[in-house]
């Protein structure tokens, strides 16, 4: 036994006995399960008047009078757009496709006008 005692393993202070500060353990299971269960349910929000809702990765406004007109002319306009996109695809292949066309009619045309002024020299030098 040492004489002044192990310095290096102090005593273990007792455990402290607090009080619970939440009234969760004074609710009852089922209220308990309706507050912090799992069923969360469809995050909504409320935006400048308008509630939306979150539904497969987008907000979509709740069905209402102004929020259905708004949801239908929203989805023409998508209609729409996705129209325009498509057409403008369409038309940069067209545009595409003819400054091909024209660069080869030009190749040609210069490869001909070689081809002339060969011919020419070559009947130049027979003369």
């Amino acid at each position: 036994m040492p004489l002044f005692g192990n310095i290096f393993s102090p005593k273990k202070t007792p455990p402290r006995k607090s009080a619970s500060l939440s009234n969760l353990q004074t609710l009852d299971r089922s209220i308990r399960d309706v507050e912090l269960g799992l069923n969360y349910g469809t995050p909504t929000m409320n935006l400048a008047g308008q509630n939306l809702k979150f539904e497969k990765g987008q907000w979509i406004a709740e069905a209402g009078i102004s929020g259905g007109v708004e949801q239908r002319e929203m989805q023409r306009l998508r209609r729409r757009n996705q129209q325009l996109e498509e057409e403008n695809n369409l038309l940069r292949l067209k545009v595409d496709i003819l400054l091909d066309m024209l660069s080869e009619t030009t190749a040609e045309c210069h490869l001909m006008e070689k081809e002339l002024e060969e011919l020419k020299s070559v009947g130049r030098r027979r003369k």
